[in-house]
């Protein structure tokens, strides 16, 4: 199925955190303080995704007080933080907010994500995911994790959907 059909019907998108909204590194000061790094590329994306009138979620392996933080400044009300069981997550959240699998995008970085990427409606990666995950993934963003992979995701759904122009 072509992109434009698999994105016509998005109303949510899923992402990982690291590797996807980060580079996929992580600083940790001599206090013991960990620290990421965000594209505000990602971020205003998701101000114009949201302005659309659509929803965005996070869902990752780690909890820490950047991600409660970022998602607090770009106010995602759906956060996931600590789990691993990502594919159940996916479940959790289309259940309570009522959406069929067609009508979420999720985008995620390495092997916790095959499954999310392989079931709902647009599976997206990042350009250094591993092979396998480029194969399962509809798309491939052309930005990088951590330097607005997930800004390209939006562009591209909200142009699908004649929201921006292309």
């Amino acid at each position: 199925m072509s992109l434009e059909k698999r994105a016509a019907p998005i109303r949510l998108i899923l992402s990982d955190v690291d590797g996807v909204m980060t580079d996929n590194t992580i600083s940790i000061n001599h206090e013991g303080q960990e620290s990421k790094r965000f594209s505000t590329l990602d971020g205003y994306g998701i101000k114009m995704w949201r302005e659309a009138g659509y929803e965005i979620g996070l869902i990752t392996g780690r909890k820490c007080a950047s991600v409660s933080r970022r998602a607090e400044d770009l106010h995602i009300d759906i956060v996931r933080a600590g789990t691993f069981a990502k594919w159940e997550a996916v479940i959790e959240i289309a259940e309570e907010k009522q959406l069929s699998l067609e009508e979420i995008a999720f985008i995620g970085d390495d092997y916790p994500d095959l499954a999310p990427i392989r079931a709902v409606g647009l599976g997206v990666t990042v350009p250094h995911a591993p092979q396998e995950l480029k194969n399962a993934a509809e798309y491939v963003t052309q930005r990088p994790g951590g330097y607005g992979a997930v800004r390209d995701l939006i562009d591209q759904i909200l142009r699908i959907k004649g929201e921006i122009e292309s």
